[in-house]
């Protein structure tokens, strides 16, 4: 079905006063149940009435723009006024070719634009939003723009709220509302009913499309969709948005600018200085025209922009989302980076191993229910009362669901930690929707980054059973009691000591350690954290990523730091370090979140000591923020990963913000530059490769491009003063700037990765695109092609004794051929002479073979010929336009040979 906004029409507007109505009343006007949710032929139903939950967007920028901008040039309206003054001297074939050329130009910078505009567009929409709703008793994760009024919409802390929503549940709710109201606090939600004149700001029972959980949990029906949305009613106001040029453009937008007003001079000089000497004045303006377009790489921005497209796709393909065209050029110059640990470094494939209780160990096994084991033999939680309850509080205490095997129903959503536990209680043959249909949840207390604890209230026959789980040293500290198998017993410090040193022991063996406790009450108004009863310690096994030994290996090679900042444990922090490599020693330092001061109050030995430290264990966001300031003091390039609504702040700080594909939250997505669908480090080390490759592409192209339009230059300007023919004629010029120079800087711009780019340190950001030494280079290869050219020029005149018309063949020939071979100069220094980044290169050797089929029609194809003045040069031309056309290629191979030789001597 074709996706459509919703429509402005009595039918669609539900609800003018939602947060006025109670929550039953809200639930039965909108005909929905609370338990099942709507079903999916309701649904259906409703988005054929209401259309989907879409903004009305900006259109993205048409075809026909983008052909009208390529018109939008300094250098076409000079091709365009040569056009003109052809046709006012009568010379008609002259101005048709011309107007050729424009048409070909427009052409080629019509479809590079065009197919990077919708690559980048294509790449925005891979960054969808999505909602967990309940539909048909079941909880699936849907795409955010299929919402319907109605939908029953389950919340959770750092969730980006997809449509104006009225609150039926509130666990310590609150949102970020900044976005409409300008009010930076969040603020505190619930789902009491209010009165009709309540404010916008003031509206405690409603969340609004756009805004952003910050912590709590709960449930909301859907009151509001697309332009009927809050943002909506402000979105349709908007009726533009500006384009911003990344730092990239910017400054290859700058060099284009100083190349104009500097080839402007040049061709004036040389119109000047031609007609002075008493050439065809028509001839000299044509040329001095065609000199400046030739001396202009216009294509740059084009080309450097469809090199970063194609890096983009590249990442995506590899899992690593790139949002802004920005950040691949800042990803090459990564320095640090600072990476969470589960999921990242580990596979996030978190299983319930062990599970320690007062009478002993119980292990889990995998597969199918029954493989729960203490001392190797079978136990079945209805004859272990102990067991019973830790698996109870793991289901209760929760709020993933897990899909079945064996019939497929339902899907897998939720927290991978959730997940796992209850995959370990349903070994033990106790399922989550069976569960609560008997005891039902009446209350719950959101995890907290702060306590580190969450706990969740269901409904018993006599009592309101209370379930916490958090962390080990959290919910220990809460605990004045231990659960026997005889029942309940004191617990004093003694206890709790020796429960910290299992904990220790676990974490040690590399698994990841969750506690739980429980206790009775009598209303549901209890303080949750006190007085409980402790019940055991859960062991998670999250194995080490296969790949990250190599990339974090690969990371050392490349001069890029690898600091682990995780909220797990010193001792698992350390030995999962270890075991990926990224510390050498098992009793290797680490810093836990306590011992860390402020940055403010750090001196600078205190701040060089911790930018040496790798391992961060029991770390807070705000402590990432500072870990960020520390690193980026010392003129680091930092790149985050974070995942939490709470990492948003340093997601946004750090340089390159990384947020998780799988476990992070829409907020940790929406404020970072970058996404990993796969949630994998060696996504990133992947993207940090690319995006040198990318930088290292487009320097080479511009080198290219300078290169081969100032020998276009120096070759008729020299030519000029010291009273040569013309080696060069204004439409070949015009011909070789279309052949020679776009479709090899095409290829270079789309080359893989170079193999030793990773052995490189990183590049500074602030270094420009062309430093001095490249300067040094563009004049050197430019003087070598020239000489080459002229040379050519000479010996035709002179040892072959040719006419003019067939010398002027021989150079132009031999200077498109010296261009073609000039792209093998654009090897990195250091790489092998045969097998390197260029000969590897496919798009390469077809673009050479193109250009040379070109350049073969316009001597042998009568029609192109005659309107660019080539002959055929004949056997003894031909030959000499290969050898000289090979000559800049050899200097080029005998100035990389005298540069590596350089270095090895250095060395």
């Amino acid at each position: 079905m074709k996706k459509k906004t919703t429509a402005t029409t009595p039918e669609t507007l539900l609800l003018p006063t939602p947060w006025a109505v109670g929550t039953e009343k809200i639930l039965d006007q909108l005909r929905v149940a609370a338990d099942r949710g709507l079903s999916l032929h309701e649904v259906r139903k409703r988005q054929q009435i209401h259309g989907f939950n879409t903004l009305r967007e900006i259109k993205p920028q048409s075809a026909w723009a983008i052909l009208a901008n390529q018109f939008k040039n300094l250098i076409v309206v000079f091709l365009i006024a040569a056009s003109l003054l052809a046709l006012f001297f009568g010379e008609h074939i002259d101005a048709l070719a011309i107007g050729a050329v424009i048409v070909i130009n427009a052409a080629i910078g019509f479809f590079t634009e065009l197919k990077g505009a919708r690559a980048i567009e294509s790449l925005r929409k891979l960054g969808s939003v999505s909602s967990r709703v309940r539909r048909d008793s079941q909880l699936h994760e849907i795409p955010a723009d299929d919402l319907v009024p109605g939908d029953v919409v389950v919340l959770e802390g750092g969730d980006i709220i997809s449509a104006d929503l009225r609150l039926t549940t509130a666990s310590k709710l609150e949102a970020n509302e900044s976005i409409l109201t300008g009010e930076s606090l969040p603020v505190a939600k619930d789902a009491a009913a209010l009165a009709e004149s309540t404010p916008l700001a003031e509206r405690r029972n409603m969340l609004f499309k756009g805004t952003a959980l910050t912590r709590g949990s709960g449930e909301a029906v859907v009151v509001g969709i697309g332009m009927h949305t809050e943002l909506g009613k402000i979105s349709s106001l908007v009726a533009a948005t500006e384009d911003t040029a990344t730092p990239l453009e910017e400054r290859l937008n700058k060099l284009g600018h100083r190349l104009i007003w500097l080839s402007l001079a040049l061709a004036a000089f040389i119109a000047v200085s031609g007609i002075m000497a008493g050439k065809d004045v028509f001839l000299m303006i044509e040329t001095a025209i065609a000199l400046a377009v030739a001396s202009i790489p216009e294509g740059l921005p084009i080309v450097a922009t469809i090199a970063l497209a194609r890096g983009m796709w590249r990442m995506a393909r590899r899992n690593a989302l790139i949002k802004e065209l920005a950040a691949v050029e800042t990803l090459g110059a990564t320095t640090v980076i600072c990476t969470d640990k589960t999921g990242t470094l580990t596979e996030n494939r978190l299983t319930v191993v062990e599970l320690l209780l007062d009478a002993g160990k119980v292990e889990f096994g995998s597969g199918e229910a029954g493989r729960i084991r203490v001392s190797d033999q079978p136990v079945s939680p209805k004859e272990n009362p102990v067991l019973a309850l830790a698996l109870e509080t793991m289901v209760f205490c929760n709020n993933a669901s897990l899909g079945r095997q064996e019939d497929g129903e339902g899907k897998t959503v939720g927290d991978p930690l959730e997940i796992a536990l209850l995959a370990a209680a349903r070994l033990g043959g106790i399922e989550r929707l069976a569960l609560l249909q008997g005891r039902p949840e009446i209350r719950e207390e959101a995890f907290d980054s702060e306590t580190k604890l969450m706990a969740a209230y269901n409904q018993g026959e006599d009592t309101i059973q209370v379930s916490v789980k958090g962390a080990p040293e959290a919910v220990l500290e809460t605990c004045s009691t231990i659960l026997t198998e005889q029942g309940a017993a004191p617990f004093g410090p003694e206890q709790k000591n020796a429960w910290a040193r299992a904990n220790e022991e676990m974490a040690a063996k590399g698994l990841r350690v969750l506690a739980l406790a429980a206790k009775a009450v009598m209303t549901k108004d209890a303080a949750p954290y006190e007085n409980l009863q402790f019940i055991g310690l859960v062991g998670f096994l999250d194995p080490p990523r296969a790949d990250v030994k190599e990339a974090l290996a690969l990371c050392r090679k490349a001069g890029v730091k690898v600091v682990m900042a995780t909220g797990d444990q010193a001792v698992t922090a350390r030995t999962i370090g270890h075991a990926v490599g990224l510390v050498d020693s098992p009793t290797a330092r680490v810093i836990t979140g306590p011992e860390l001061k402020h940055a403010e109050a750090l001196s600078e030995e205190e701040k060089k000591d911790l930018r040496e430290i790798a391992l961060f264990a029991r770390v807070n966001p705000e402590q990432k923020l500072d870990l960020i300031d520390i690193h980026r003091q010392a003129g680091a390039i930092v790149a985050m990963t974070g995942d939490g609504v709470n990492d948003a702040p340093a997601l946004k700080k750090a340089d390159i913000g990384i947020a998780m594909g799988i476990k992070g939250t829409q907020v940790a997505k929406e404020a970072s530059d970058m996404i990993l669908a796969d949630d994998a480090f060696s996504s990133i080390v992947y993207a940090i490769e690319q995006g040198r490759s990318i930088f290292n592409n487009i320097r080479k192209f511009v080198i290219y491009l300078l290169s081969c339009n100032l020998s276009e230059i120096m070759t008729v300007s020299l030519a000029s003063l010291v009273g040569l023919p013309l080696p060069l004629l204004p439409l070949q010029i015009l011909f070789l700037n279309i052949v020679t120079d776009v479709f090899p800087a095409l290829a270079l711009a789309a080359g893989e990765s170079n193999r030793q780019i990773m052995e490189l340190p990183p590049r500074p950001k602030s270094e420009p695109i062309v430093e001095r030494r490249h300067w040094v280079l563009v004049v050197a290869y430019g003087l070598v092609i020239t000489a080459s050219v002229l040379g050519a020029l000479l010996l035709s005149l002179t040892w072959l004794g040719m006419e003019r018309e067939q010398a002027v063949t021989i150079s132009f020939l031999t200077l498109a051929f010296a261009q073609l071979w000039h792209v093998f100069n654009m090897r990195d220094p250091q790489a092998e002479l045969v097998n390197n980044i260029i000969t590897r290169n496919p798009f390469v050797w077809g673009a050479l073979a193109l250009c040379t089929a070109l350049l073969a029609l316009t001597v042998y194809l009568p029609g192109l010929s005659a309107i660019l003045q080539v002959c055929n040069p004949g056997l003894k031309g031909w030959f000499l336009v290969a050898v000289m056309s090979v000559a800049p290629l050899l200097a080029g191979l005998l100035v990389n040979a005298a540069l590596t030789m350089r270095r090895v001597i250095r060395a």
